[in-house]
């Protein structure tokens, strides 16, 4: 197999990208490294293609490894022909080898090992042969031997039987079709160990769906409901076909004495040896593909998550919530220093609610709090309730954020927080960890498993190593993405950066406490065992902020600084115009609002005159005449360049010179090099003029631009342009919520049928993937992810379940809250049916437990007679049932043809993530039917 031409169909790339992204991963650099500063090399191949790249290559490798293995084991049995030798060249996958080398795999003891001990095999192939004129009794005769095991004729038709049929279970191309053929044609059905366990897994007690269209996250219900003992999993296959196809193979004469014989081995063989194989292959491929999918999501999700913008400059008060143990209060200043902690008991049994209040105002005064960061988990929603009363006393303005506290009991007890904060308790590191997370989510979140993360579904079911290796993956590329400040950086957060291990991250902290702040990357090279292979991968994602240069806190790679210089020389840029560039950045990134009020108030513009740019001759002209006037002057390209950038300051002209005079050095509103035109450099530089000046420079065209948008504007951060965290200042319940309410929200996870969106209320909602948008997508990460800020309706909320149905596709409230009232009716009804069903049944046992008691046949007659009437009251209720649910149907029917728009259905949350489907009963089984959204 040619792995690179395997690659390039797989990944629709080109050869030659491959090749060279082979090359680079075999000489040992980082998937990072490679994507960030070896663009030309590979064709700009982005992090998640390399990924896929190395991943792929690992598994072809290790099946060219196992191919060789195959190959080597048969030939020293000298067992290989050129046809056999063909076919394992030619297998694509393990499966495929694996069934090739099934006959001349070393095997244990089996029945038809025993029987060729016995020198049955001769018979067999009388069998095989269907040629012979006499009864298979008395071609068995000869075969008899005592003193060998084989004392009856029966024995020894039973022992050549045992060898056709294990022939034929280890024939490749038998077991090829029969996969096929049952992936195919085949079912995949469920059933309940016990009918009257109640579980989440009812909607599966009688379950049955085409391999073929099973989503991945049911296969994943139901891998969880028969581990928990809750359902019995099979797979039904098409058996009438696959014994027609062994028959066909194996019948080549119609020969009475044989004939039958074959039928039987052939089902011997597929019921005994094949079918329990290909249902253990069959169910593992399915396992496998819904795992991989799952672990996508879970690395996607894990992504945005990781990359949630900062909120810089402020301080936060995080709090642990609790009930008996009270609630864990922390402290944190803008460098995410814990200033102090505190214990208060505002929550259950103690309820000192307001000398809680009393402490939260002495600490709001006394260190100037912003915002408070408050944990999801235990006690969150009474915490809330005093947090929005103690904020409506507060003479300053506060606002609050719930954050998702998903592994922070687990950092708080490990051995790094013990590290961190050895004079806290967990409580009191759990709240330092809730505060940091709102402040730099990827700086605190790299400190916890990944897999403790709560963003996937069934990630505890699925292989934890390969989940492991990904999640890593993941939490490498945002590091390296964002790059880390090397004098402030943990070694927790230094060991993803590219070429850092453990102990080399170990290793440069040890070197900073010891020797003081890095003035410069050069300096790397002096931390133990970093070489300068290391410092190769490292040093462009490691920066120094007001270093010897200034070159040291952007990202372009020490390797290109002699580029950028003359770069710089040709533009007129200096030094101080990048250090300037780097300190409005800074600023501007204070300035920016925190994040999202929950209702900004809406802010009276006024009339404006956009000038597309005040830099020309025209402009400024234009500019100074409107000076004096009530109209607003607007500079269109500084005010693009400004939008990521916040409020930012601007500088004056920093004496650009020569030919760079045109591309000027003004410092522009986002900390940008470029100017108040906001044109970025790359742009403003023709395709002509870029290819002549990397040639001169000596580097790629892609490098060169990468040079420009870094001096264009120094020290940007990726997850500027993220959105940013909901502060709220009042609270809702779920009770408060009415069908029809549209609300903002920000989504929480996103999985296979839908995405969860936290609206306030302490429970997330469901919005299935029908409701996420009009347009057809067969993944709802097709249009959401984790961290969006969404606007969603109220379909449907069950107080007693905590189930909440949203919608994103909004629609008149009155005609939501019609439909979501009809179908509230037809669940009342429901439940009404299945309660009558439920007593009739009871009535009828208790008559049928009585009439066993009977002895006489007079009492046998008169039980009888009872029987008859319970089950003469089932079948009433019954009806009863069929009639009210018909009637519901009716009243929503006529509720939802009265509106503007059909009535959708309600998505509601089950199982750990298993979609509901649509049921139609068909004796006795519940057939799920339904396109690809389902």
């Amino acid at each position: 197999m040619d792995i690179v031409l395997k690659i390039k169909e797989e990944l629709n790339v080109e050869k030659w990208q491959v090749e060279a992204a082979i090359k680079l991963i075999d000489e040992g650099n980082t998937i990072p490294f490679i994507s960030r500063y070896r663009k030309e090399v590979t064709g700009s191949l982005n992090d998640e293609q390399l990924r896929n790249l190395d991943e792929r290559l690992k598994y072809l490798r290790g099946l060219e490894e196992r191919r060789e293995q195959v190959l080597a084991s048969i030939e020293e049995q000298g067992k290989m022909t050129d046809e056999l030798r063909a076919k394992i060249v030619a297998a694509e996958t393990m499966v495929a080898i694996e069934d090739l080398y099934l006959p001349y795999r070393p095997k244990r003891k089996t029945r038809a090992s025993v029987a060729r001990e016995k020198g049955l095999e001769g018979l067999s192939d009388i069998i095989l042969a269907q040629e012979t004129n006499r009864t298979l009794e008395e071609e068995a005769e000869s075969f008899v031997d005592a003193e060998k095991g084989v004392e009856t004729v029966g024995d020894a038709i039973q022992g050549a039987m045992d060898i056709i049929a294990e022939d034929v279970s280890d024939n490749a191309d038998y077991r090829t079709y029969i996969r096929e053929a049952t992936m195919e044609h085949g079912l995949l059905t469920s059933k309940a160990k016990d009918e009257k366990a109640e579980s989440v897994y009812e909607m599966y007690y009688g379950y049955e769906e085409p391999i073929s269209k099973v989503l991945g996250h049911r296969i994943l219900a139901l891998n969880r409901g028969e581990a928990e003992k809750f359902l019995v999993v099979k797979i039904e296959a098409p058996e009438e076909q696959i014994l027609r196809f062994l028959e066909t193979k194996l019948i080549k004469n119609e020969n009475p004495a044989t004939t039958d014989v074959l039928k039987e081995i052939a089902q011997d063989a597929y019921e005994r040896l094949i079918a329990p194989a290909i249902e253990r292959d069959i169910r593992n491929e399915l396992t496998e593909k819904a795992e991989d999918g799952a672990i996508t999501v879970f690395g996607k999700n894990l992504t945005q998550l990781l990359m949630a913008p900062p909120i810089v400059g402020k301080t936060v008060l995080g709090w642990d919530p609790a009930f008996r143990t009270g609630c864990k209060l922390a402290i944190v200043d803008a460098t995410g220093k814990v200033l102090d902690t505190k214990v208060i008991y505002p929550t259950a049994p103690q309820n000192k609610v307001e000398e809680a209040k009393a402490e939260l105002k002495k600490l709001i005064d006394k260190y100037d709090v912003d915002l408070i960061s408050v944990g999801n988990g235990t006690a969150s929603r009474e915490s809330e309730q005093v947090i929005v009363e103690l904020i409506k006393e507060l003479s300053k303005p506060v606002q609050y954020v719930i954050v998702n506290e998903a592994g922070a009991s687990v950092y708080s007890a490990s051995k790094l927080a013990t590290e961190e904060f050895p004079q806290f308790d967990v409580g009191q590191r759990s709240a330092a960890s809730i505060a940091r997370r709102l402040q730099d989510p990827l700086a605190e979140l790299v400190k916890i498993d990944p897999k403790s993360i709560g963003v996937g579904q069934y990630q505890h079911d699925m292989n934890q190593k390969k989940l492991g290796e990904t999640l890593e993956g993941v939490v490498e590329d945002c590091v390296n993405k964002v790059g880390v400040d090397l004098n402030t950086a943990s070694a927790p957060l230094l060991q993803y950066i590219s070429g850092i291990s453990k102990v080399i991250a170990k290793n440069i902290v040890d070197y900073r406490e010891e020797n003081g702040k890095f003035k410069n990357r050069g300096e790397l090279l002096n931390v133990p065992k970093l070489g300068p292979k290391a410092y190769e991968q490292c040093a462009g994602f490691l920066r120094i902020a007001d270093g010897d240069n200034p070159l040291d806190a952007t990202s372009v790679h020490p390797e290109s600084y002699d580029a950028t210089l003359k770069l710089m020389d040709k533009l007129g840029i200096t030094f101080d115009d990048v250090r300037a560039a780097q300190k409005n950045a800074a600023k501007a990134v204070l300035e920016k609002p925190a994040a999202r009020a929950e209702k900004p108030a809406p802010k009276k513009k006024p009339k404006q005159v956009v000038i597309r740019n005040t830099n020309t001759a025209m402009g400024a002209a234009l500019a100074a005449a409107l000076a004096g006037s009530d109209l607003a002057v607007v500079d269109d390209a500084a005010s693009s360049s400004g939008n990521h950038g916040g409020k930012g300051s601007n500088g004056g002209n920093a004496g650009a010179k020569g030919n760079g005079a045109e591309l000027g050095s003004a410092q522009s509103a986002g900390g940008s090099i470029a100017g108040a035109s906001a044109v970025s450099l790359s742009h403003k530089i023709t395709e002509n003029e870029k290819k002549k000046l990397s040639e001169e420079l000596g580097i790629g065209e892609i490098t060169l631009t990468d040079i420009l948008s870094e001096l264009e504007k120094p020290s940007r951060d990726p997850r500027e342009n993220m959105p940013a965290p909901i502060l709220r200042s009042d609270v809702l319940d779920m009770k408060d919520l009415k069908p029809g309410m549209v609300l903002k929200g920000t989504v929480r996870n996103v999985i296979d049928f839908g995405c969860f969106v936290d609206i306030g209320v302490h429970q997330d909602g469901l919005v299935h993937i029908s409701h996420i948008t009009d347009r057809y997508i067969k993944h709802p990460l097709e249009a959401v992810s984790v961290g969006d800020i969404v606007d969603v309706q109220v379909l449907d909320v069950e107080v007693d379940k905590k189930r909440i149905s949203l919608t994103m596709k909004i629609g008149d409230p009155a005609r939501v809250a019609a439909e979501a009232e009809a179908k509230r009716a037809a669940r009342g009804a429901a439940e009404a049916a299945r309660s009558a069903e439920r007593k009739a049944r009871e009535e009828e046992a208790k008559a049928a437990k009585k009439a066993a008691r009977a002895a006489s046949p007079v009492k046998r007659t008169m039980t009888k007679s009872a029987s008859s009437a319970a089950k003469t009251a089932t079948g009433a209720a019954k009806t009863a049932a069929s009639s009210s649910a018909s009637a519901t149907k009716s009243t929503a029917v006529t509720t939802t043809a009265s509106a503007s728009k059909p009535a959708s259905s309600t998505a509601t949350a089950t199982a750990g993530g298993a979609a509901p489907a649509k049921k139609f009963k068909k004796k006795g089984i519940v057939i799920f039917k339904g396109n690809a959204n389902d």
